[in-house]
């Protein structure tokens, strides 16, 4: 899938030009046991039907089979199969009581500066995973975001729609594009990284190793894109809450209630004090993760 150019490309391309993320400064990538024995079935494969042509409905099927098993890594967004992904707070930040409320899409000048106003009358931090085309767009709000105490990290440049079926030079150039925005306009660089909609192939754990991004995804989401209903956003992402949870929601896209009201305006309230109740701090991923 994708450029099958793959780890020659990597080798070739030039260091990142902006200050590296301490947190995978000194990692080497390091495939998983999933994407090992995929690569060991695919040579096994053509091995054997060059060996003896015979064999080539066994190499379909195995192909085709561990294909199927990559798909559903790909479809499975809190799926550690194609390489690390976090997917809760350590368990140190989680005995501190430690939750992470994490924004995606933006910054959206509509809605960003209302989702600020109310982190705000909360006491409540959060993590903005942002588009780096949109902050190119409306650099203050990235800045109103870090002076409010929050941080931002990427969400690529320019949340691509067929993120998941890129190569790696591609996921290269897109990600690093928004390192360079978010970075610039923050004034920090970004450590971790969200890939849109969560979707994304083995190759994207080669780019994040050599830009040093740490993949998160979460524990919980309200699919506040999609739905109207805060009442079932909220119940989504409050049911069971618990320390050490990382919750989805996006100040970007938002869906809209019948009043117009951007959805996320009506749930976010509702966590903050559903996390207040049940003895919660929403901190940044920083905080509990570098």
């Amino acid at each position: 899938m994708g450029d099958n150019r793959g780890m020659s490309l990597l080798q070739s391309e030039p260091a990142p030009a902006i200050a590296a993320a301490p947190s995978r400064a000194t990692e080497r990538w390091r495939p998983t046991g999933f994407v090992r024995a995929s690569a060991v079935v695919h040579a096994a494969a053509v091995a054997g039907v060059a060996l003896n042509p015979e064999l080539w409905p066994w190499a379909i099927g195995a192909f085709a089979a561990n294909q199927a098993a990559i798909f559903a890594g790909i479809l499975l967004p809190r799926a550690a199969l194609l390489g690390p992904n976090v997917t809760r707070l350590p368990a140190a930040a989680a005995a501190r009581g430690a939750m992470a409320l994490t924004l995606d899409d933006g910054p959206d000048p509509e809605v960003t500066p209302r989702v600020l106003e109310v982190l705000a009358r909360h006491g409540a931090q959060a993590t903005f995973f942002c588009i780096g085309e949109r902050a190119a767009r409306h650099p203050q709000l990235v800045r109103d975001i870090v002076a409010a105490g929050h941080r931002v990290e990427n969400h690529s440049q320019r949340h691509r729609h067929d993120f998941a079926v890129l190569g790696p030079k591609r996921y290269l150039r897109e990600i690093r594009a928004a390192q360079d925005t978010l970075g610039e306009l923050s004034g920090s660089t970004p450590l971790f990284f969200r890939a849109p909609a969560g979707l994304r192939n083995p190759f994207l754990d080669l780019a994040l190793t050599r830009l040093q991004l740490r993949l998160v995804s979460w524990t919980r989401r309200g699919f506040d894109t999609r739905s109207r209903n805060a009442a079932a956003i909220t119940a989504r992402l409050t049911r069971g809450l618990r320390a050490g949870d990382i919750l989805l929601l996006h100040d970007g896209h938002a869906a809209r209630t019948h009043e117009g009201v951007p959805v996320v305006l009506e749930v976010l309230p509702r966590v903050l004090e559903a996390a207040r109740a049940a003895g919660l701090r929403p901190v940044t991923l920083r905080a509990a993760l570098d």
